[in-house]
């Protein structure tokens, strides 16, 4: 198994050799709210905004080793210390190595949508594990999501629209800034129909985030005889 990797602008650790949550605050300094991708492919959006907001603080993970390792040598040619990379698989991140709502912003775009049901327990977006997603948001944060899977981009629609702790709206068009991947941009000039997503977390500090669904299900599984 390979280990999971934390790479700041001149050092990259292993995570196990860091305390859990990761201590942020003494990675990269600061009093910014932080931006987080989870799934930042070549990284051509996180070290984007890294480069426009040098006062900012990034943090981004992806499964994909080769293309972490891509946008590693990037963020070190363009000279970004403002940026934290992980190598890694988000749920599991997620859950036990990030500490809870210390982002201001959450961004994920054209995520797996894991189609076959036997896969969908690793999709990001399910009621079961939305929770961990918003878990990274401060109140009043927001979350930016988009995907050309139009079956999915439902489904995460109804997912976060049914939820007590967030505003929802659909994006009608492109972005302000343009596309912020490469598959958004390929897929605009394609014509294909894209779902974009904005939440705000409405909540208070301290406010239950387990969704509703999850809720229920946890509920009834309480009450399951021995």
């Amino acid at each position: 198994m390979k280990p999971t990797l934390v790479s700041l602008s001149q050092d990259e650790f292993d995570l196990a050799h860091l305390a859990a949550p990761l201590p942020l605050e003494e990675l990269l300094p600061g009093d910014r709210p932080w931006e987080v991708e989870i799934g930042f492919g070549k990284g051509r959006f996180l070290l984007g905004r890294a480069a426009v907001e040098p006062g900012g603080r990034f943090l981004g993970i992806e499964l994909a080793r080769k293309y972490y390792r891509l946008a590693q040598k990037r963020m070190r040619r363009q000279g970004l210390e403002n940026v934290i990379l992980i190598a890694g698989e988000a749920l599991y991140l997620l859950s036990v190595a990030l500490p809870a709502a210390f982002a201001g912003v959450v961004h994920v775009y054209f995520p797996d949508p894991w189609p076959k049901s036997r896969h969908q327990k690793r999709r990001l977006f399910d009621p079961e594990s939305v929770d961990l997603v918003l878990g990274l948001l401060q109140p009043a944060g927001r979350l930016f999501f988009a995907t050309d899977h139009l079956e999915y981009g439902g489904m995460v629609a109804e997912i976060l629209g049914s939820h007590p702790a967030l505003t929802v709206k659909s994006r009608q068009g492109p972005w302000e800034d343009g596309p912020r991947t490469n598959y958004e941009a390929k897929y605009e000039n394609e014509k294909r129909p894209i779902v974009r997503l904005e939440a705000i977390r409405t909540d208070k500090a301290g406010d239950e985030l387990i969704h509703p669904l999850t809720g229920r299900s946890l509920h009834a599984a309480s009450r399951l005889p021995d």
